[in-house]
Order: C-alpha cells, then sequence, then structure tokens
C-alpha cells in the first residue's frame, strides 16, 4: 500500500471565496490539525448528530497517528471564523495521495487519468477517514443566518485550493443528501451509491421486528441465532464508564485479524481505539465475545451512537464462529436500538448478505470536482450510468427483502 505524503506546490495559507449569492467574500482559512480548534468551537459546528465528525473523533485520528504523515491522509481543514475568530463553519478536509479508506472508490479514474498522461494525486478529499457513514461534511454552526452561503463559500473554497495548486480533482464523501445537491448544483458531479440499513420505527423488542416478517424469513432468523449463541461464546455490549483499556486492547487483536484477511494492513492503530474509550465512551457501544472455558475474549463488534442512529463500524474474531458474526454486529445492534429507542442502525458498506436480516438498501451519496474538462466530460458520463444502474439495483433488492406485504420498510 504506497503511502507518502507531498505538500501541493503554491497552496495558499488563506482563500477568499465569494458566496454565490452575494458580493461579500468569506476569508477560509486552511487548519492543518482538527486540535488547532478548540473542541467546543467544532462541535458547535459539527452539532451532536453524527458522532463521527465530532472533535473527540476526528482528533483521536490525528493524534493517534492513523492519519497525518507517513499515511497519505494530511489535514488541510477549512474553517470560515467570525470577526472575533470564532469558527462560523468548518470542514474535514485531506490532502489525499492515494485512494485507500475512502469507501468510494476511485481507483479506475486514477488509472485512466494517469495512462492518458495527467497525474491524479495528490487529490483533495472532503471525509471522515475510514468511514463510509453518510453525514455532514459542510459544518455550520445552527445559530448562523443562511447557513447555505456558507456551505457554498467552503465549497468554492476546496475547488480553488485544488486550481491553486493544480491538482486534479476535490471529493466530498459520504456527505448528506442535501449538501450533495447544493454541490451539484455549484457543477460537483454527483455519485450515489447504496448501503444497507435497518428502520426501527419504535418496535418493543426483537419479537416485535420479527413479527413484520415473512414466516420462513422469522424462522431462520431465529435458528440463527440460536446456533450463533450455541459456541459457548458469551456476548456482552459496554458502554460508558463499563469499557476499559483491556476491552480495547482486546478488540484491536480483532480488528487485526479482519485487517490481515481483508486489505493486509490496518488503517487505525491500538492508540486510536484506546483513545474513543478516554474520550467519547459514551457514544460507544462495544459488543465483545467472551469464550465459557477459556474467559479469554474471542471476537467483538465496534458500534458509534449518534443521536438518531447506531453505527457499525468494525468486526473481528480469532476463530470461525457459525453465524457470529450475524449476531455480534446484525442482531446485538438491532437489540440495543431498540433499548435505546434509536431509529436506524447502519451496517457498514457492502453485503447483500444483510437483506435477508431486514437490512434494506438505502442510497449513499458522493459529489466530485474534476480539473481537466475532457476528463471531467468521461467522468461524468459514468457516474450518470453507475447511478442509474444503482437505483435499479437497490428496487430490485429492496423486492427481495424478508418483510411480510405492507410491512416492508418503506410501504
Amino acid at each position: 500500500m504506497p503511502h507518502h505524503d507531498c505538500e501541493p506546490h503554491g497552496r495558499s495559507q488563506s482563500v477568499e471565496s465569494p458566496p454565490n449569492s452575494s458580493d461579500e467574500a468569506f476569508a477560509v482559512s486552511v487548519v492543518k490539525s482538527v486540535s488547532a480548534v478548540a473542541a467546543a468551537d467544532w462541535d458547535a459546528c459539527a452539532g451532536d448528530e453524527n458522532p463521527f465528525v465530532s472533535h473527540a473523533f476526528l482528533s483521536a485520528l490525528e493524534d493517534s497517528g492513523s492519519v497525518g504523515p507517513g499515511s497519505g491522509w494530511r489535514p488541510q481543514h477549512l474553517m470560515i471564523p467570525d470577526a472575533a475568530g470564532v469558527p462560523l463553519a468548518v470542514a474535514p478536509l485531506y490532502l489525499k495521495t492515494h485512494s485507500y479508506g475512502e469507501y468510494v472508490f476511485d481507483w479506475s479514474w486514477a488509472n485512466a487519468y494517469e495512462q492518458a498522461g495527467g497525474r491524479y494525486y495528490p487529490k483533495l478529499q472532503a471525509a471522515v477517514p475510514f468511514t463510509p457513514v453518510t453525514g455532514p461534511r459542510l459544518l455550520v454552526r445552527p445559530d448562523v443566518p443562511d447557513s447555505d452561503r456558507l456551505r457554498q463559500a467552503l465549497l468554492a473554497a476546496m475547488v480553488q485550493f485544488a486550481d491553486r495548486a493544480g491538482m486534479s480533482s476535490v471529493h466530498v464523501t459520504f456527505p448528506t443528501e442535501g449538501e450533495a445537491a447544493l454541490a451539484a448544483d455549484m457543477g460537483f458531479l454527483h455519485r450515489q451509491g447504496q448501503q444497507y440499513h435497518w428502520e426501527n420505527p419504535g418496535y418493543r423488542d426483537f419479537s416485535d421486528f420479527l413479527d413484520t416478517l415473512a414466516s420462513r424469513k422469522r424462522k431462520s432468523i431465529r435458528k440463527e441465532r440460536e446456533r450463533a449463541n450455541g459456541h459457548g461464546v458469551t456476548l456482552q455490549t459496554l458502554t460508558g464508564d463499563d469499557l476499559e483499556p483491556r476491552h480495547w486492547r482486546a478488540f484491536f487483536q480483532f480488528y487485526l485479524s479482519t485487517a490481515d484477511r481483508k486489505w493486509g494492513r490496518p488503517y487505525l492503530t491500538q492508540d486510536f481505539f484506546l483513545m474513543l474509550g478516554e474520550r467519547m465512551a459514551d457514544r460507544v457501544a462495544l459488543v465483545l465475545g467472551t469464550d465459557d472455558d477459556s474467559g479469554q475474549y474471542v471476537c467483538g463488534a465496534l458500534n458509534l451512537i449518534g443521536a438518531n442512529a447506531l453505527y457499525g463500524r468494525n468486526w473481528g474474531a480469532l476463530a470461525d464462529y457459525k453465524f457470529l458474526h450475524f449476531e455480534a454486529c446484525y442482531y446485538r445492534a438491532m437489540d440495543f436500538a431498540i433499548a435505546r429507542g434509536l431509529r436506524w442502525v447502519e451496517a457498514g458498506a457492502q453485503g447483500e448478505h444483510k437483506i435477508q436480516r431486514g437490512y434494506l438498501p438505502q442510497p449513499t451519496h458522493s459529489v466530485h470536482w474534476i480539473a481537466d474538462p475532457g476528463f471531467r466530460e468521461a467522468v461524468a458520463r459514468f457516474v450518470e450510468q453507475e447511478r442509474a444502474m444503482v437505483s435499479e439495483d437497490m428496487a430490485a433488492l429492496t423486492a427481495f427483502g424478508p418483510y411480510r406485504r405492507g410491512e416492508r420498510q418503506g410501504d
């Protein structure tokens, strides 16, 4: 995995970005670390709905060395301050020298552009590293009037930054639908993907959810849970003060086992997980499995808690236990969401096997600015065709969901 860093030539520390609707210009500053912004000021812009854009999460990535020098993710966050220097708006932004850890993959774009003689990297990426979770990327304080003007200013500043530095492109991945529409109105190319989410309309318990399923699917899930819990492994869900450093050290070993199998090199360090426990334990739900005979931890699933959703992130196990992955990652997440009154469980990227367990396709978004006109035209054709195929695929997959007629999510 090529990890290297470079500074773009001609980069400005501050750019003037005029909004579309006014002659007024916003001064947009480049901030080299989230920690350079006071946590209260950053979070006043980020809000409390999505934990991944919080100061605690983003600073843990930086302070643990998961992003920064040597990682290929160099922080270049944007900030629009008021007259007193207090942020009105911020955006998590990175200079990228590869396309790893993004989950909206553009390898084919990079290969095509470089085969044609262009230089695709470095590029700018507005994202939460290693996190395929939809959430705000253009973070504006809620008390600011006409907030879309600041969002436009952040987007315009990204383009100006990339243009001045001679970079090929700007990418905003997993933004909200509203942010994607705003960027598309400014000329960004809109790409659509899909994930699998589970909706909780207010179930009283897991049996209440099962009652909405076709009989065969209901029996299948009950049998699956029974088999998953028959391995002599006891699962517990830990959050808040119940989380201890020993739990994180155990989970890191499970994370490494998954990294070894899937992509060869772990993105996240052990210090990152320890910092999660130190900085935002109340927003973590960690499922750990203990072997009943040895008393040792043998598997784990990490979830983060939002205001309305539970976000499944990482899973790992030291051995293969039939169906235990589904129990720890999907069904225990449902149990937790029902108990907490959370409306959604987002189970991460990929996995059509989630459909028969109640997780149905939902759209995700990304937007892309391409500097080269000819290359932009080719990418525009690609994303238009891809968007149509994704929409058709989502409709077909939803029809094969496990819900009884009239009970399916969205009906």
